[in-house]
């Protein structure tokens, strides 16, 4: 047989050198004269661990990283096509502790198999789900989505089979599913993941819920920032078409699906659902004011699904394995899995898919490892740059979205972003208001104008200057921004503002005495 070998090509193992592994594993071939077949699939989320090479053996899988360059010559001397032991071995992969202790439903292919092979999709249990949806009546699939508690990942939380049925009974002769995968938030991969490692996957969710409301025609908006995710997703999306997948018969079914991919211009704002409905029709993105609600006037002033990258990613197992099947994960109102984006200072970064339940201490030290730095952790920012930051006296919350909501906290895009005790949070809490600023469509006046005076008031505090009266004038502004404002932006950029002062106060005193203190 002839070896295989599975290289990333995900832009994460490629920014990690993964593009000169590939080079180095082909010239050794040449030179060496093996026949072999390279296949760039994507990432398995274990970044600590790229590259990660992995090899087909008679007995499995064998992984080997993180791979260098460098490491090619000796990992042939060691006999790596079958499996030998080398210091870059990891064993199989799905062994490996980190990937061992997910439960892996939507990112289940991911990092398995060359992305834009459908057949290897198909092999791996792809497109069962719209094969049972195009059987099925529009009703019935968004009662199986509705059943299943599936909640909208982007970061709202809101029930996904609401949604859809907005849409449907919406009487309309043109609707749309539009694909949210804007992901600007920091330590926010897992669109990226899946649009680069598993992207009929995707495809495969936004056919069914085309199917599911009437609407026949989607889009998929990324971010500027993602050109390798934009290449995969225009790639697949033409595989997909020739193949029948998407047309006007999908998989040979009466029910018409097609659609294309949208590059945004690099705007954080378009990321909250009417500012991007705004970009997509060429305007400038901001944010519209609601009502009217997208599921009723969205684009083009038509009926709109609009769902994150992961929401529609997890469709397909539900509509294959069955509502009940994805709902047994999970607690509370927060069924199925979490894809969980692990970054910072930490020591195994990378993304960990489990059900909800995990504590905050549970994903930062074991499964992250603590920080990297191997100094104490002093504070997790949980939701990207508008998440609350949590100090160790929470580690005790579990992952769902009502336990973070009762410790004013947000689940957000499940990013994580871990500091130790080097961290000055005063500095973070202006960093919050300045990223406001200056990602602010400036519609609103309490964001486009309180996040300004937040940055002035904190510079004051910094200063030592009427630290009292300052302090609560930010605490003033925060309660302004986050019931004024239009949208999350700066309704949440309180968050890890008011998160800091309230759980690191010694981070905000005079200068002089904080220097005393420490």
């Amino acid at each position: 047989m002839i070896p295989r070998i599975y290289i990333p090509g995900d832009s994460g193992a490629l920014a990690l050198g993964a593009e000169k592994v590939a080079r180095a594993i082909a010239k050794e071939l040449a030179e060496r004269g093996i026949e072999a077949k390279i296949v760039r699939n994507g990432s398995r989320g274990a970044y600590f661990l790229e590259p990660m090479v992995e090899v087909a053996t008679e007995k499995g899988r064998v992984a080997y990283g993180p791979v260098k360059s460098s490491d090619v010559k000796s990992l042939f001397d060691s006999g790596f096509l079958t499996g030998g032991h080398h210091k870059r071995w990891l064993g199989a992969p799905d062994k490996i502790p980190f990937l061992a202790k997910q439960t892996r439903l939507t990112f289940a292919r991911c990092g398995i198999n060359d992305p834009l092979s459908l057949d290897a999709y198909k092999s791996l249990g792809g497109l069962k789900g719209l094969q049972n949806a195009v059987a099925m009546a529009p009703a019935d699939i968004v009662k199986q989505v509705t059943d299943s508690g599936l909640r909208g990942r982007g970061g709202a939380g809101f029930p996904t089979g609401i949604k859809w049925k907005t849409v449907l009974d919406t009487t309309s002769e043109r609707k749309y599913i539009v694909c949210n995968a804007d992901e600007g938030d920091s330590a926010t991969f897992a669109d990226r993941m899946i649009m680069e490692g598993d992207p009929f996957v995707l495809i495969e969710g936004m056919a069914i819920a085309g199917i599911a409301t009437g609407a026949t025609k989607g889009f998929v908006y990324i971010r500027s920032e993602y050109p390798h995710a934009v290449a995969t997703m225009n790639k697949a999306v033409e595989i997909a078409r020739k193949s029948g997948v998407l047309g006007v018969n999908v998989l040979g079914s009466p029910n018409a699906f097609d659609m294309e991919i949208r590059v945004g211009a690099g705007a954080y704002v378009c990321g909250e659902e009417t500012s991007l409905l705004n970009s997509l029709e060429g305007k400038r993105g901001v944010v519209r004011a609601k009502p009217p609600l997208p599921a009723i006037q969205g684009l083009f002033g038509k009926p709109t699904v609009i769902n994150n990258v992961i929401s529609l990613a997890s469709v397909p197992i539900i509509m294959d394995k069955g509502a009940a099947f994805y709902k047994d994960f999970g607690m509370g109102r927060s069924r199925g899995t979490i894809p969980i984006q692990i970054a910072g200072n930490v020591r195994n970064g990378g993304l960990f898919e489990t059900a909800f339940g995990l504590t905050l201490g549970e994903i930062v030290d074991d499964i992250g490892g603590g920080t990297a730095t191997g100094r104490p952790v002093k504070a997790v920012q949980v939701g990207g740059p508008l998440g609350a930051y949590f100090p160790r006296a929470l580690f005790d919350t579990p992952f769902d979205y009502e336990e973070f909501a009762k410790r004013d906290g947000l689940i957000g895009h499940a990013g994580i972003t871990v500091f130790d005790d080097t961290a000055d949070m005063l500095k973070q809490a202006r960093f919050a208001m300045e990223f406001c600023a200056i990602e602010s469509c400036g519609k609103c006046t309490p964001c486009r104008i309180g996040s300004t005076r937040g940055v002035e008031t904190i510079d004051r505090l910094a200063a030592g200057i009427e630290p009292e009266k300052n302090l609560a004038l930010v605490t003033d502004l925060c309660n302004t921004m986050k019931f004024g404002s239009l949208c999350a932006l700066g309704g949440f950029t309180p968050y890890p503002v008011m998160s800091s002062i309230t759980h690191f106060p010694e981070d905000f005193k005079p200068a002089p005495a904080r220097v005393a203190a420490e």
